[in-house]
């Protein structure tokens, strides 16, 4: 006979957040993380939805077809750029929050290195705290992401954006990536935040070559062995040119695009970060039904 334990049974049971739902209603692909950025110079959209009217229709579209997380952020991360002020940040993103928590149950997501600017977002109807910076960005970033409890993207960057693709070098880029997030993980676990709350990102494009990016595509399992739930973010993304090279714009990468979705939902992410919200959810259908068609 099975004696349950009484101390266990007094614990009530953690409320279930929304992107923990999320993923329990999407058991056979990925969930898609849509993008917007409300920044004039972020890489494929800055400028297209600065004032809060644009953002938000901009949000209720990419849920209309098919985002299952809006992932909002206020600064560029992109390979050069320079650094946004904190309250320029803040006075960006958190009216966009504010107002689309009151129209959507959705998970809302904050793309941020900054500390100050997730305890904002938080407080303002974000789940999660998606760090390109890995909680490195300050030395008390796992300390606040542990006290506000929310969801946390850990991603991998060597450097900062500014100077991240300044000849990044790696011996076995897969290995290195996923020790340097395993270290990353802990830490923040140490600090107090719940294994359960972590996801890893390899930080495609952050400090690597389009070979580093590559070769973390093809060994992504090096990541999902590790028992965290893993984010890929490969849309529009600079590499995907590099392959080809008639994708001089970030709009005309969506074939590339699409087929990191693919690689990555095959070698085991549980979300994909993307631009292409429709021409995405159609791809991962299409993947599911041929893996599920025999079961």
């Amino acid at each position: 006979m099975t004696v349950e334990s009484p101390v266990a049974n007094s614990v009530p049971a953690a409320k279930e957040t929304r992107l923990q739902a999320a993923v329990r209603l999407r058991p056979n692909r990925p969930l898609i993380m849509a993008v917007l950025n409300v920044t004039p110079d972020s890489f494929s959209d800055g400028g297209a939805h600065m004032d809060l009217l644009s953002a938000l229709r901009r949000a209720e579209r990419l849920l209309e077809l098919g985002a299952d997380v809006i992932d909002i952020g206020g600064e560029s991360t992109r390979p050069g750029s320079l650094r946004t002020a904190e309250a320029e940040e803040l006075e960006r993103v958190t009216p966009v929050i504010e107002t689309l928590r009151r129209r959507t149950e959705a998970p809302i997501s904050i793309d941020t290195m900054k500390p100050a600017v997730a305890r904002a977002a938080m407080a303002a109807g974000a789940d999660i705290w998606n760090d390109v910076m890995g909680l490195g960005y300050s030395d008390d970033a796992p300390r606040v992401a542990a006290a506000l409890g929310c969801e946390v993207v850990i991603g991998h960057i060597r450097g900062e954006p500014q100077t991240m693709q300044t000849a990044p070098r790696y011996t076995d880029a897969a290995a290195e990536v996923a020790a340097e997030l395993t270290a990353r993980a802990l830490a923040a676990e140490a600090a107090g935040v719940q294994r359960e709350r972590i996801w890893l990102d390899p930080g495609l494009g952050f400090g690597k070559t389009a070979d580093h990016n590559f070769a973390l595509l093809a060994r992504l399992g090096d990541l999902t062995r590790l028992g965290y739930p893993v984010m890929v973010g490969a849309s529009r993304k600079g590499f995907i040119r590099v392959a080809d090279p008639r994708g001089e714009r970030p709009d005309q990468r969506l074939g590339g695009s699409l087929a990191a979705a693919i690689l990555a939902a095959q070698g085991g992410a549980r979300m994909i970060r993307v631009h292409d919200v429709a021409e995405t959810a159609q791809a991962l259908a299409v993947l599911t039904a041929v893996e599920t068609a025999g079961d």
